[in-house]
């Protein structure tokens, strides 16, 4: 039986990041965790993109761009949706994450998602740190799988 066993080297992977500003505090936190772990797993600077972006419904946009460019080995889908007292929490969170898929599938490009669904503020800022860095995680991981 042949196993593909995890990979975390960064080392001349190209990563695309698309960061919502919508609670850009959260936003911000979570680019900062994952551009760290990026690092802490061998990606340089220099092979580093961030675009950001007004919110999560836009991330896919950006994100489908930066895949058809060919540039990236793996991209990354930051933010954070908090439920309201309306539908729009549904439709935002079900349509980004829909498009963050698609996009992916379409391009057959590894995407992180760490587009952030919490109830309130509180549980975003709680998860904030760990899942930007998951993200770079998955990113890295992914980007090396489909090598």
């Amino acid at each position: 039986m042949k196993q593909i066993l995890p990979n975390h080297h960064g080392k001349g992977l190209r990563i695309g990041i698309v960061q919502a500003r919508f609670s850009n505090g959260i936003g911000s936190a979570l680019l900062k965790a994952c551009v760290a772990r990026l690092h802490e797993l061998g990606v340089k600077d220099k092979h580093i993109t961030v675009a950001t972006v007004p919110g999560a419904l836009e991330v896919p946009l950006v994100l489908q761009n930066m895949a058809a460019s060919d540039e990236y080995d793996a991209l990354v889908a930051l933010g954070v949706i908090i439920r309201g007292e309306t539908y729009h929490f549904e439709l935002v969170a079900n349509e980004s994450g829909a498009g963050v898929s698609r996009v992916s599938l379409d391009f057959n490009i590894p995407i992180a998602n760490a587009i952030l669904t919490t109830e309130n503020e509180a549980q975003a800022i709680a998860r904030m740190h760990i899942k930007g860095a998951e993200a770079a995680v998955v990113a890295v991981e992914l980007a090396n799988l489909l090598r």
